[in-house]
């Protein structure tokens, strides 16, 4: 993103507040979402597979390479050569071993690893952008 944005305040987003309005200076959505300039990349989403943890068709994640995936985080990854976003699951099934990547809308199954299958992974998403 070029240039900064200016915050212009805040907004009550429960009951409206008589707060006074004020300037907090300039904003550079870099600085806020990139803490890794060299790991981090940008990735359009197509689908609706997330739609659960709030991320839509069309919106803009921002992924960070460099941070290994735990437990419950989405990430970027690649299954036998087909990418996806998904929440990424270790220590499933009977004996807690074993990845899944799970959809967040119930119209899609969860991506159970295999043996033989091949996982790559891309990094872990750090923030979502989307428009109304």
């Amino acid at each position: 993103m070029k240039g900064k944005a200016n915050i212009s305040g805040s907004v009550a987003a429960g009951f409206p507040s008589p707060a006074e309005q004020y300037s907090e200076g300039a904003l550079d959505l870099n600085d806020l979402l990139v803490k890794r300039p060299a790991a981090t990349f940008f990735v359009r989403v197509q689908g609706d597979s997330m739609t659960g943890r709030g991320i839509n068709d069309g919106d803009l994640l921002v992924v960070d390479r460099s941070i290994e995936p735990a437990s419950g985080d989405v990430i970027i990854a690649c299954v036998d050569g087909e990418f996806t976003v998904k929440t990424f699951r270790m220590g499933h099934g009977e004996r807690g071993t074993g990845v899944r990547l799970e959809a967040a809308n119930p119209r899609y199954p969860a991506i159970v690893l295999k043996q033989g299958q091949e996982l790559d992974y891309f990094g872990k998403v750090t923030a979502c952008i989307h428009r109304f």
